[in-house]
């Protein structure tokens, strides 16, 4: 399907180098920020206490939130679970707290319940469940695992299907984008949590797939237009597929945009993440994994393997 169809192909690799000036700078930045500010990891990550709250009529988010503020704690998650009158909270350890485990659960329930009664009234307490440092600091092994798990397989699918150069650059690109939203989230000071985690893992995923779209291309046009230089390949391969490349990516933004603008506090982290993954992932994919495919020697005869002489066909 496309929405128009671009007859003479643009030049996009006679400015490789400056494109990929700018994806070094810009990925140089996010590697300082991310060294200088660190993440701003969230309760899941740091330990704290998860309270599940039940109210007769749905729960006025804005006003829960207000309350806790007024109650000294700065930082915290308040969501929706499973309906409009159930309420989960997620606040962190503050100053005061002592002893661990249950003593903790009952200090921060009494402390989040006490201001719930002040600012919003009408709670009714279902669940207390301590989410201690060391669960959090495993969650951080778990999430860089599964980032390594996601990154090997990739480069595993990429290699099996067209070749180390491809492989290579894919995976290159799909770093740089998610260092990039992760310095994004360092230098705001957004709050990491496990929903930010999930969407970077999407990122990887969803870049790869435009990387393979432009590499099939760049296959097929290697196979059918002969007299082409590599260059020039390339330059085919991401102008025929920049209507596709539109639709697809035009499509998931207006889904991640109506929960960024609908989806409230709960989601907005989440969609910011997977808006700065689709932004970059399209530049990744087409200015950054285009480039070094080609700096990286790609070649015609790679494609087209020589055809096999019988003993019966030579004079």
């Amino acid at each position: 399907m496309e929405l128009f169809r671009i007859k003479n192909d643009i030049p996009f690799m006679r400015h490789a180098l400056v494109f990929n000036v700018i994806s070094l700078v810009t990925f140089v930045l996010a590697v300082v920020f991310l060294f200088t500010r660190g993440l701003h990891l969230s309760v899941e990550f740091t330990g704290g206490t998860l309270v599940e709250v039940r109210y007769q009529q749905a729960a006025d988010l804005d006003k829960i939130r207000e309350a806790l503020r007024g109650a000294g704690f700065k930082e915290m998650l308040v969501q929706n679970f499973g309906s409009p009158q159930d309420v989960l909270i997620r606040v962190p350890l503050t100053a005061g707290t002592t002893g661990g485990g249950e003593g903790v659960e009952k200090q921060q329930s009494s402390k989040v319940m006490a201001a719930l009664k002040a600012g919003a009234p009408g709670a009714e307490l279902k669940r207390v469940e301590y989410v201690g440092p060391q669960v959090g600091s495993e969650l951080v092994k778990n999430g860089i695992a599964a980032l390594v798990l996601v990154v090997i397989g990739i480069v595993i699918y990429l290699a099996i299907r067209f070749e180390w150069r491809f492989s290579v650059s894919a995976i290159i690109a799909n770093l740089h984008d998610v260092v990039i939203i992760l310095g994004f989230f360092a230098f705001f000071q957004w709050e990491f949590s496990l929903p930010v985690l999930a969407a970077v893992l999407a990122v990887l995923g969803y870049s790869v797939n435009e990387s393979v779209v432009v590499f099939d291309r760049v296959r097929e046009t290697f196979r059918t237009r002969r007299k082409m230089t590599t260059p020039q390949v390339l330059d085919h391969a991401i102008t025929s597929t920049i209507s596709r490349t539109i639709i697809t990516h035009g499509c998931t933004q207006m889904m991640v945009l109506s929960m960024l603008v609908f989806g409230g506090e709960a989601l907005h982290y989440f969609a910011m993440a997977l808006t700065i993954g689709i932004i970059f992932g399209i530049y990744s994919s087409v200015l950054v994994a285009s480039p070094l495919v080609m700096w990286l020697g790609v070649s015609r005869e790679q494609f087209i393997k020589p055809k096999q002489v019988l003993e019966d066909d030579r004079p």
